[in-house]
């Protein structure tokens, strides 16, 4: 057994305990569902990961990058702050 099939199989195993511990999933459905799962991680981890290079390109190519990170902290903060007081916006 290689190193390679070592970290694929401890990763598999931690995403279906986690799944277990954050869901009400028992263990053997979260195990038959560890195929979904891997696949729904990757998905995410892929967009943080594209998201994250637009956002870095942009910031480079930005004229005030402190700016725009400022502005991107207090838009965070604000949206942060709504959610601890329990804001609810209105629906159209």
């Amino acid at each position: 057994m290689t190193t390679r099939y070592v970290a694929a199989s401890v990763a598999v195993t931690v995403i279906v305990v986690l799944a277990v511990w954050l869901t009400s999933l028992s263990f053997q459905r979260a195990i038959l569902l560890a195929p979904v799962l891997v696949i729904g991680v990757a998905a995410v981890a892929g967009l943080f990961v594209f998201w994250g290079r637009v956002g870095w390109d942009s910031l480079q190519r930005a004229q005030r990058p402190r700016v725009v990170l400022a502005v991107a902290a207090v838009i965070v903060a604000v949206l942060v702050v709504m959610s601890v007081l329990g804001v609810n916006l209105p629906h159209e």
